[in-house]
This record gives C-alpha cells, structure tokens and sequence, in this order.
C-alpha cells in the first residue's frame, strides 16, 4: 500500500505544471517504477506541452471568444486528469488521451 502511495503522490505532482511533470519523471525513475505514475505522467507532459504549443496559435487569433474557449477546454481536461490522480484511477483524457500515452511511452 505504501508503494501505491508513493506512485499517487507522483502522479499528483505530475500535474502541478510542466516543472511538476519533470519532477514526476525524475520521482519515477528508481528501480520501482509505478505503471500507475508513468500512466499521468505521460497525461499531464502531453497536456502542458500541447498547451502551449496550441495556445501559441490561438493566442495570434486575438479573439477573446477563441481564447476563452481553449483554456476552458484545457482546464476541463486538466481537472479530469488531476482528479483521476487524486483517486487512483487510470482514465485517459478524452480525444487525445491515446495520443500522449503512445507518443511517451518510453517514460
């Protein structure tokens, strides 16, 4: 139970910012590697790093109604994400959730 534990508390960090998802990756990397850690891990870098580069696109849209729209989005799927963490759930984020857990599957 312990060991679960510690693998929570990775995946919680994981989502704190993109500092928090490489602090995560640095958590994980000991001879017990948590599935359940690498799972969010591999959610939350694939939600900061598409955030940003998305948000650099939609940020020369200089429109408040698109720009409103996508941090609403992201913070929607970000909330998922944190609060599957806080439960110990493995839930994919919707639409892209497949996407992150194979384009960082070495982590």
């Amino acid at each position: 139970m312990e060991n679960f534990e510690k693998s929570k508390n990775t995946a919680i960090v994981a989502y704190l910012t993109i500092i928090g998802s490489v602090i995560a990756i640095f958590m994980n990397q000991e001879e017990n590697k948590s599935e359940f850690a690498s799972f969010h891990i591999r959610q939350a870098l694939g939600l900061f790093i598409s955030f940003f580069l998305l948000g650099y696109f939609v940020g020369y849209a200089n429109s408040w109604t698109a720009t409103s729209a996508f941090y609403i989005f992201y913070f929607i799927l970000w909330i998922y994400g944190f609060s599957g963490a806080l439960q110990g759930q493995k839930r994919e984020l919707p639409a892209v959730g497949s996407f992150f857990q194979s384009a960082f599957k070495s982590l």
